[in-house]
């Protein structure tokens, strides 16, 4: 088992691990972090944190993404990719004789993930309980780690 932390460097997803971010690869280039700040250039104020956690039978990844409903998020699996969106709106109005007073927000975020060969796409299984959208990717029956075949000598 590993716990592979999330780490925001040029090019260092694409050399070691299964799962390439291409968020990071496209949004995050060092030279443009440089140059301009990171909410002018692709409008996102906040990533969610993210945890991939690799067992024997599956990957499980939980992502932080608190003060979102179930209903606020979109998961999608194309081209070998996982792409988890969502977005909240919250309208609030309040008129009285002498004022009023109106208050919103809007918070929202994209992250894709390129999957390894090793996932059955159909069986992947989502969750969202306490701010974690957690998933579990099962690994394919060929990809599972199997005991060493013992060979006897004639």
């Amino acid at each position: 088992m590993s716990l592979v932390k999330f780490k925001r460097r040029p090019f260092g997803n694409l050399v070691g691990h299964d799962f390439f971010d291409m968020d990071d690869f496209f949004d995050n280039r060092s030279w443009v972090r440089d140059m301009l700040p990171d909410t002018f250039w692709n409008g996102k104020t906040t990533e969610p944190a993210l945890n991939i956690k690799e067992t024997e039978d599956k990957f499980e990844i939980e992502l932080a993404a608190p003060g979102f409903a179930k209903k606020d998020f979109e998961i999608t699996i194309e081209d070998g990719c996982l792409n988890i969106s969502a977005e909240k709106t919250k309208s609030e109005e309040e008129k009285e004789e002498n004022y009023s007073r109106r208050e919103f927000s809007y918070n929202a975020f994209e992250r894709s993930l390129q999957l390894p060969k090793s996932v059955k796409e159909e069986a992947i299984k989502a969750r969202y309980n306490d701010g974690i959208l957690s998933f579990d990717l099962m690994k394919k029956e060929e990809a599972k780690k199997k005991p060493p075949k013992v060979v006897e000598i004639a």
